[in-house]
Formats: structure tokens, sequence, C-alpha cells
């Protein structure tokens, strides 16, 4: 354990708050852990509410991460529905919104990120909705029986699995997306054109190069949104998924740095050395990136940064060198990424488009960065594992369909 570290105060129980909180136990930490949300129950699983739980397969004990029993039998001192309000670094000390403070011997940020809003005439309206939080899902499901005619505002993740299920339970959805392309952030375009292909077929429609200008109502009634052509899309239910704004301002007023995130460094420790941040609201030193600081929105991340820091608090402290990866679950299609590939300037194709299972590797130059795997799980796992240990596979053997990657990814040395 790190010398006199008595208590650690954690801020945000989303996957990466309540990860600490458990790892700082398993590493043999003994003293007192407060894991603050502004959220009132306990701390819940943030990738089902677009899927599973949205779609109404799987009930809200299965989306806890752990009961009650778990937080009383660790010691975790869970303070849920109350919000840090200031952050003093030469007191240590956490001012709540109830009014109670907390002293600490540590200080983790954990408090993700939130809806970016966009300013549009109209987007106070009621029907106009997110899909981020539990309390955002529930209102959202009961929203989606009655709805028929929905617009979604974003063709990225969030975007495109609420779209999956809208459609698959017969309603009407278009999406209005400002780039030329679906997830055209985070896939090559080949991967992007295959996902655009398949919702199109299923029954969305899609309107590119489309930006939204305002969201009309009549009688108190949502009834279309107006596009900056002039162009009106009928609706009586709006997504909006356009992406997210990291939690920072707590931060930024007790005089930490900012940088698109509270800036850390490889152990995840801001300038101040009784302060670390992790999960979406960080901005650190990646190694798989081209671009840094980077931050990213993923609950790998934030698992990752906070066995990372969990590990650092109790006495065994390494920089963080986790290989990032996501998922995005769209109706059927299920698509899995290794890797960060921003930047890439050559693709390589393993498997084809037209079976709906294969994997696209992206390069810069000769050099793998990224792996996109749809409905090819197997790919993802070994590709994750190559990626991880810092190897790679040349153009022609990834696009080699007797090449065997399993046997490169488990090569030593």
């Amino acid at each position: 354990m790190a010398d006199g570290l008595l208590s650690v105060v954690v801020l945000g129980a989303g996957h990466g708050g309540f990860q600490l909180a458990a790892s700082l136990r398993q590493h043999g930490f003994d003293g007192r852990i407060f894991l603050v949300s502004d959220e009132p129950g306990l701390p819940y699983q943030r990738p089902p509410l677009s899927k599973e739980y949205l779609d109404g397969k799987i009930a809200l004990d299965l989306l806890l991460m752990r009961p009650a029993e778990f937080y009383r039998d660790h010691r975790i001192e869970l303070i849920a529905g109350d919000r840090a309000e200031a952050v003093d670094p030469t007191a240590q000390r956490v001012r709540l919104a109830s009014g109670a403070a907390l002293s600490y011997d540590h200080l983790v940020f954990a408090t993700g990120a939130r809806n970016r809003v966009p300013t549009l005439p109209g987007i106070d309206h009621d029907g106009v909705c997110y899909l981020r939080s539990l309390a955002e899902t529930d209102d959202l499901r009961e929203r989606l029986t009655a709805a028929q005619d929905i617009v979604v505002i974003g063709a990225g993740f969030i975007g495109l699995e609420f779209a999956a299920i809208a459609r698959a339970h017969g309603k009407n959805v278009e999406v209005l997306e400002i780039a030329d392309r679906v997830m055209a952030r985070v896939l090559s375009e080949t991967g992007s054109a295959f996902f655009a292909e398949r919702h199109a077929a299923a029954g969305v429609r899609f309107r590119f190069r489309a930006q939204a200008a305002a969201i009309l109502s009549e009688r108190g009634r949502i009834s279309a949104v107006e596009l900056a052509d002039g162009g009106r899309v009928k609706a009586d239910l709006v997504i909006v998924s356009i992406g997210v704004v990291p939690n920072v301002e707590l931060a930024d007023h007790a005089g930490l740095a900012i940088d698109n995130g509270i800036l850390v460094n490889e152990l995840l420790q801001t300038a101040d050395p009784a302060i670390s941040a992790i999960g979406d609201c960080a901005s650190f030193p990646c190694v798989h990136s081209r671009r840094n600081p980077s931050r990213l929105e993923s609950v790998q991340n934030a698992t990752d940064h906070a066995r990372c820091v969990a590990a650092r608090l109790t006495g065994k402290p390494q920089p963080y060198a986790s290989l990032p990866w996501f998922w995005s679950e769209q109706g059927p299609l299920r698509l899995q990424i290794a890797g960060l590939a921003a930047g890439h300037n050559r693709t390589v194709l393993r498997g084809t488009v037209e079976s709906g299972e294969f994997s696209v590797f992206c390069y810069a130059g000769e050099h793998l960065i990224g792996i996109e795997s749809i409905n090819r799980p197997t790919d993802h796992a070994f590709g994750r594992r190559l990626l991880a240990a810092g190897r790679t596979v040349t153009p022609t053997q990834a696009a080699d369909p007797g090449f065997d990657l399993r046997a490169a990814a488990n090569a030593r040395g």
C-alpha cells in the first residue's frame, strides 16, 4: 500500500469508478473507499442500455454491476444520488451537494462524460431523447412503444444500435448524419459501407451530409425535424446521438490541467500526486495512438485504467499500456474493433463482404494499427492478442485465407 494512504474517494460510479473500488480491495487495500455517484441506486453497466435492456430482453437486476451486498461485504461506502460540487486540493477535501464533506488521501476522477446537446431551436421539446443513462433509457423504452416516425440524429454506435432495435419493432426510422457515411470516425470505408447497406436493407433510411436545423412541434408534440437545406423529416420521436463531452468542470475549477479531458501522465496521475483521473474524462498518453494525448470512450479503457490506478495505489505502479478495443451490436451485426485505426492509409480484407463475416486490417504504411471484425469473433480475439503484443502481420498475410492468424498471435518473441 502507498505510504500513509488511508482513504480513497472515487468520483463517479460507472465502469471505471466501480472497477477501481473493487480492484483496490482485490489488491489488499484496507482503508476507506468512498464511491460517489450522482445517480440514485446501485452502479450499473452501460453497454446493455442501448442493446438488451432497451429491447426488454434483460431486467434491471442483470444490469447491475453487483448486488447491494457486495458493497457492504467489501466495505465500499457507496454514496448514491449525491454530486460532488467542489474539490479543495490543498485541504484534500470534496464537498458534496448534500453538504457533506469527504476527506481523502487520494482522489480519483471517474466522472465520465455527458451527452453532447446541439444548439437547435426546439431541442428542449418533449420527445427529444438521449440514450446514455438508465433514466434516459427507461424513458425511451416507454416512448418507443407509442412512437411511429423516429429520427435519429447521428450515425455512430449508439444511434445505429437504437435504429436497429426500433426497426425490429416496426418503427419508421430515418438517420441524419452530417458526415458522408456511418461511423466515419471509427470505421474504414469498407466497414462503413457494409453497415449502411445492411441497415438500409432492414428498412432504415439515411440522409448523409444532412444537418438538423430545428425540431418542430404542433400542439405541444414533435412533428418534424427541419434540415439546414430547408427539407423536413416527419418525426414523433427524436433521438440525439452526436457524441459526448467529458465531465471536467470540477477538475478545472480545482486547478487541474485540461486538454480534451483531465490531463494525466502514463501512470494516470495528474500534476497533483494525490489526484488521478480514469475513463472517459481522462486525457492520457496512449502508447497505441498516433495522436496524443488521447481520450477514449470505452468500457475496456475505463476498467483497465481503474486496474492500473488500483495497482499503483497499492504499491505496484506500472505505466498504462493496455490495447484499446471496442464493440457494437446492431441487430444481427456484431462489430468488434482492436486497436486504433485513425490515420490508416491502407486496408486489407480478410473474408468476404458478401458473406457478412469479414475483417478489415488497417495499416499505416506496412504497420498494422487496427482490425475491424464483423461477425468474425475469432479474428478479433487473435487480432487483439497480436496488437497487444506489438506484433504485426503483413498485408499479404492478412489477405491470405490460409494464413494462420492464431499461430501469429501466439508466436513467442
